[in-house]
């Protein structure tokens, strides 16, 4: 009696995540202007609300959707965009489908079910079109050099001026100065060699996470007056900084996350620490006073 009020309780589960993810797909398709796009989020809802059909037979009771979570995803596709928000959807629903397969004794469509969200909601989530993901590249250039260079300047900074004002000056002057320098070699590259993305957005992709990157490795050196906890705080947001850019290409384009961060990370680290020791040999060899 007791497996099956858990099956129940389940199959509810089940039948209250279908419901949900339903309306998600819904309210997503209605914000987007790709008719295209819409028409994969409309069919991907429909399979939702056939398998909310499918437990609904078995528990013989109708269940109000989770708004918590349609309201959170919503919120995560405006800001992140909505291939992330239903990809990352899709992520969280691969133990359900282990679940489904082990109810296939009880429940035979349970089976059928799984392959659904295994396979054919992939496929469909593999047509989805952004703009902003075929601007990876450009963002990729912009945050990568903003974090390497500015990262190794701050910290070539620190030791050698030890004024965070003046540390601060310097940094924000070299970040716009490079900003600018990058946005501009992004576009003359991608004129020339004729790519199918916009000279003038790829810039704007580029200059934009660079300019917005420079901010946040500076603001530690705008509030603060410790210069060595400044250097601390930027190191501490440049590996933040490069943790979420990494989880966010692992999740909308697929791509590994761990080895990517390391790297990434690594690189930005290992510059720093060369930059803090050549601003140490450059006050000795200058004779520069504490």
């Amino acid at each position: 009696m007791r497996k099956m009020t858990d099956i129940g309780e389940r199959l509810l589960d089940f039948q209250r995540g279908e419901i949900t993810e339903h309306r998600i797909y819904l309210s997503l398709a209605e914000r987007l202007k790709s008719e295209e796009n819409r028409r994969v989020l409309r069919r991907i809802a429909d399979e939702e609300l056939r398998h909310y059909g499918v437990w609904k037979r078995h528990t013989g009771r109708d269940v109000a959707p989770d708004r918590w979570k349609i309201r959170w995803y919503g919120f995560l596709a405006r800001v992140a965009g909505f291939t992330f928000a239903v990809k990352l959807m899709e992520r969280g629903e691969e133990g359900a489908e282990e679940n489904y397969e082990r109810l296939r004794d009880e429940v035979p469509e349970a089976e059928k079910i799984a392959e659904d969200e295994n396979r054919h909601e992939r496929e469909l989530l593999a047509l989805l079109d952004e703009e902003r993901l075929r601007y990876t590249g450009s963002v990729v250039l912009g945050l990568n050099d903003a974090l390497v260079e500015l990262t190794g300047a701050l910290a070539g900074f620190t030791l050698a001026l030890r004024d965070t004002r003046l540390i601060a000056l310097t940094g924000l002057i070299t970040g716009v100065a490079a900003a600018l320098s990058m946005a501009s070699s992004e576009y003359l590259s991608r004129k020339a060699e004729g790519s199918e993305v916009s000279p003038g957005k790829a810039a704007l992709y580029t200059g934009a996470a660079y300019i917005v990157t420079v901010g946040l490795l500076i603001l530690p050196y705008l509030v603060l007056a410790d210069y060595f906890a400044c250097l601390g705080l930027t190191l501490g947001a440049a590996v933040f900084i490069i943790f979420c850019f990494n989880y966010y290409l692992s999740v909308a384009r697929d791509l590994p996350f761990l080895r990517r961060f390391l790297e990434m990370a690594g690189i930005s680290l290992g510059v720093a620490a060369a930059s803090f020791g050549v601003g140490y040999l450059v006050r000795a060899l200058l004779g520069v006073d504490a």
